[in-house]
């Protein structure tokens, strides 16, 4: 049973449509059940009812235009009680309703199992039977486990606008359903609306996206050069392995006839003439089509031609991709979202600058390059939407919502003002703040709090200076390291950092010192695990490379002759020991450059609380330190157990829970106790709320992404530390994220500051 789960998951993965996937299934299943009936019901979200979208054994002419209420009938009650339900005869349970012309009535046994995505109702999966009898456990497990697989394809099809309303005609009108919600992890804050183009990796079937075209004889002819291209490479590889016996030989030469007219090529020709569909993807519905058949075979030889087939199609794809020429700035829509399973640095120089409005990713968390690129050029991004049905995607409207981490496909004329009111208000929001640039964050009773920035590129530091920031609070070395291909030189850090302080001096800067792992790699130095987050990352990895840790050192330490703006920060710190290591290092590493002839002045040090540990020993941390800072987005990601970049988890990642507010408190109290400066960099440090409860717990300095330093500054100056200190104790007083933020937000309206959160107060 498992062999024929995995071929009907992997057949209905590959069907190109919604309509041919969920047929697919039903025959599939239906089969390997060996029942006489299998029915797909799919709920309209508008209407509330479930419709019959597929079935193998009810009446064909009854799909699409029989129904049923959300609470009406089984198929209602599955869906009420989102649980299996099995009856040997169904007609005499009280809920039972029969749904006249679909041939039903001779049916008893029924097995009904919901489809549910990310706790939301799609449809109804059952199976019947003439036979009065019950669905025995293996059964309903497999159900279950079929249903589950379901959900994805269901929920990727309606992201694309393409779970479609059919209406009760014979024609099957289809009416693309609005405002399609995908989540993602927010990486870049803004918002975007545009118009969609879909960028795929080289030559990856899969990741074909689908695209109409209007010549459909020269792409014919793009296609038959491709073919040509396809067979030269292969008959050159035959000849490179000349020694191969004849019967190996004998595979070239079946590839060769595969690619024949009559063939492969003549499927692919038909699909160009017939869909109006570009090669690609034509050529994609071909050779998954052929693959989905040779899985089922089962002959194991036979199975193993799948590979053969997929090798072939690649070949040819790769032969089509060379064929297109770059886009030029013509080719792309003025307002463009660039849309990628998997974006990459390159990707992005694709699109003329003045036309990439917004950034999509399937994968990737907010922390990768892409991302940090992304903030650096100020273009609202969202990366990890796994629901996102990429190939779908191209030419359709979209709006990317890079606040919350949102993504709404076939915008509605609502939607669509309701975002481009955020953009008008963001716009005049951030005009309006240009004047208090070179004030002091200072409350109007004298309170003083400095604002930093967080920076990785010395675009965001040219752009925070702008903001009016006092400093870094924390720069991400890790950055250099990424864009490179091998570890960057001392040198070559040398020249980097200096940058970075001679930008801000006499201001300070804080570097971190490498840190990789978890969501952060390195292509020259992979780390594989399974589970990186609580794995070798931060400090643990250049305590066990000194070389790469006392080279860094000696460039910070360089960097900063003249300047003595440098202060270091040791991430990842779970123990003392660690500390007392890096320290001996950082020393060792000082006197070298003093050696060396460098009037280098000891840099402050300090360290990250972003583990419990680390909380739970923070007034001894401060001790040894000459500050302590808290990443509030690894702690929050450890207090709570939620990975911060995984959108299927994402409302349960909240800076403003209870427990994360109850640590923040206890690390600031114990900095106090020892005279250490305490610092908060992170994603709560620029939620202007979250910065009047941390300046109200009592930390010095806040570091956050430039983009906000404004909006703080602005509610800072406009409020006492009565206001501050009031606010703290009420919410201290909750036991939920969600009201905690509601009544910081509420406040701050009632003071007269609700405007100045913007588009922010909606992340929530």
């Amino acid at each position: 049973m498992l062999n024929v789960l995995k071929q009907i998951v992997q057949e209905v993965n590959n069907a190109s449509h919604l309509d041919s996937a969920l047929d697919i299934l039903v025959a599939r299943v239906q089969n390997a059940m060996q029942t006489e009936v299998c029915s797909v019901y799919v709920i309209d979200s508008e209407t509330r009812r479930y419709i019959l979208r597929a079935s193998k054994g009810l009446n064909q002419d009854s799909i699409g235009k029989v129904s049923l209420s959300a609470n009406e009938g089984l198929v209602g009650l599955v869906g009420v009680r989102e649980e299996p339900i099995n009856l040997e005869d169904a007609s005499s349970h009280p809920r039972y309703h029969f749904l006249s012309g679909t041939g039903e009535e001779k049916f008893n046994s029924f097995l009904g199992v919901p489809i549910i995505h990310q706790k939301r109702i799609l449809g109804i999966l059952v199976v019947q039977q003439s036979a009065r009898r019950k669905f025995d456990e293996s059964e309903e497990a497999f159900m279950i486990t079929i249903s589950a697989q379901l959900a994805g394809v269901l929920a990727h099809a309606e992201a694309a606008g393409m779970v479609l309303e059919l209406e009760t005609s014979k024609s099957k009108n289809k009416k693309v359903r609005q405002d399609v919600v995908i989540p993602g992890a927010p990486a870049s804050p803004g918002v975007a609306i545009g118009t969609v183009v879909v960028l795929s990796p080289t030559a990856d079937l899969y990741d074909v996206p689908d695209r109409e075209i209007k010549d459909v004889p020269q792409e014919i002819e793009r296609f038959q050069c491709a073919i040509a291209g396809a067979r030269a490479q292969i008959k050159q590889l035959g000849e490179k392995l000349a020694d191969l016996r004849p019967e190996e030989q004998a595979l070239f030469d079946v590839y060769i006839r595969m690619l024949d007219d009559d063939a492969l090529g003549s499927e692919v020709i038909r699909r160009i003439e017939e869909n109006h569909q570009w090669a690609q993807s034509a050529l994609r519905d071909v050779i998954l089509e052929y693959v989905a058949h040779f899985d089922r075979m089962d002959d194991a030889y036979l199975r193993e031609r799948a590979t053969d087939i997929k090798d072939l199609g690649s070949r040819v794809l790769a032969n089509l991709q060379e064929s297109i020429k770059l886009p030029v700035d013509s080719d792309f829509p003025d307002n463009c979202i660039l849309v990628s399973e998997e974006l990459t640095p390159s990707m992005l120089g694709e699109v003329p600058e003045h036309k990439l409005v917004g950034l999509v990713s399937a994968k990737g968390s907010a922390n990768s390059h892409v991302a940090i690129l992304a903030r650096a050029l100020g273009v609202p991004t969202i990366m990890g939407a796994v629901d996102l049905p990429v190939k779908l995607m191209d030419g359709i409207e979209l709006v990317v919502d890079g606040y919350r981490g949102r993504l709404y496909t076939h915008p509605s004329a609502r939607i669509r003002q309701q975002f481009q009111d955020i953009v008008e208000e963001e716009r005049a929001l951030v005009e309006g703040l240009e004047a208090i640039k070179d004030l002091p964050a200072q409350t109007q009773d004298g309170h003083r709090l400095q604002l930093c920035v967080n920076t990785g590129l010395i675009t965001d530091a040219l752009r925070s200076v702008d903001k009016g920031a006092e400093g870094v609070g924390l720069y991400r070395t890790e950055v250099p390291f990424m864009m490179k291909e091998r570890f960057p030189s001392e040198n070559e850090q040398e020249k980097i950092y200096r940058t970075q302080l001679e930008t801000f001096a006499p201001q300070p800067v804080t570097m971190r010192t490498l840190d990789i792992g978890g969501d952060k790699s390195l292509t020259y130095f992979p780390i594989t695990e399974d589970n990186p987050f609580l794995g070798w990352r931060g400090i643990r990895v250049t305590l066990d490379h000194p070389e790469i840790f006392l080279l860094q050192i000696r460039a910070m330490l360089k960097a900063s002759v003249g300047l003595d703006n440098l202060k270091i920060m040791l991430p990842m710190i779970t123990n003392i020991t660690e500390v007392e290591e890096a320290q001996y290092l950082i020393y060792r590493a000082h006197e070298e450059v003093l050696e060396e002839g460098y009037k280098a002045a000891m840099p402050q040090i300090g360290v990250m609380i972003e583990v419990p540990a680390a909380v739970y020993q923070a007034r001894q941390l401060a001790q040894m330190v000459d500050f302590i800072s808290v990443g509030s987005n690894d702690l929050t990601q450890y207090l709570l157990a939620v990975d911060r970049n995984n959108p299927r988890v994402a409302d349960l990642y909240d800076s403003f829970h209870p427990a994360v507010l109850s640590a923040l408190q206890q690390v600031c109290d114990a900095g106090k106790k020892e005279n250490c400066v305490v610092s908060v960099c992170g994603e709560m440090a620029g939620n202007p709320g979250g910065a009047l409860l941390l300046m109200a717990m009592g930390y010095d300095m806040l570091s956050m992404n430039a983009t906000n330093l404004p909006r703080v500054k602005s509610v800072v100056r406009s409020v006492n530390m009565d206001f501050a200190n009031s606010l703290l104790e009420e919410v201290m007083l909750l036991d939920t994220p969600q009201v905690v933020y509601s009544t910081v937000e509420l406040a701050l309206n009632k003071h007269g500051q609700g405007h100045i959160l913007g588009p922010a107060s909606r992340s929530k």
